[in-house]
């Protein structure tokens, strides 16, 4: 995979997925969990800041809507790019609510917070290239 933005979804995601899972298992592992689940949910509002900052700039000249933006609605990404953006994101929000319903009422629902980071990346692969049609000039 060549695109930076998707392998940084799928790393973070794998990243996420085997520390939960561990954790889930072996009480051992849960400081470990909490720091990468809190760790890529900080990274994912710093990139959500910049997606935004980004989609910000662009809207001078682009109609940019939050459902392209955060979720490729429309036409905005190739279908390899939407698939894999958004099933980084779901595969971060199953291992996330699984795990947490797993172990309730334990430092695993932390891992809620993950998701941030995969929609983050989703919304900063849109925001730099993303195709929006073009602002109306009226």
């Amino acid at each position: 995979m060549k695109d930076r933005i998707i392998r940084l979804s799928w790393e973070g995601t794998a990243l996420f997925a085997a520390t939960a899972i561990l954790a889930t298992v072996d009480e051992r592992a849960r400081p470990v969990a909490i720091a990468i689940a809190l760790g890529l949910f900080a990274l994912g509002i710093a990139i959500f800041v910049a997606a935004y900052a980004t989609a910000v700039s662009r809207s001078r000249t682009d109609a940019i809507g939050i459902g392209g933006l955060f979720f490729l609605a429309g036409d905005v990404a190739p279908d390899t790019v939407r698939r894999n953006l958004l099933a980084a994101l779901a595969a971060q929000t199953g291992v996330a609510l699984v795990t947490a319903a797993a172990r309730p009422f334990t430092s695993l629902a932390f891992g809620v917070l993950v998701p941030v980071y995969g929609l983050a990346l989703t919304g900063l692969w849109a925001a730099r290239r993303g195709r929006f049609e073009p602002r109306s000039t009226r």
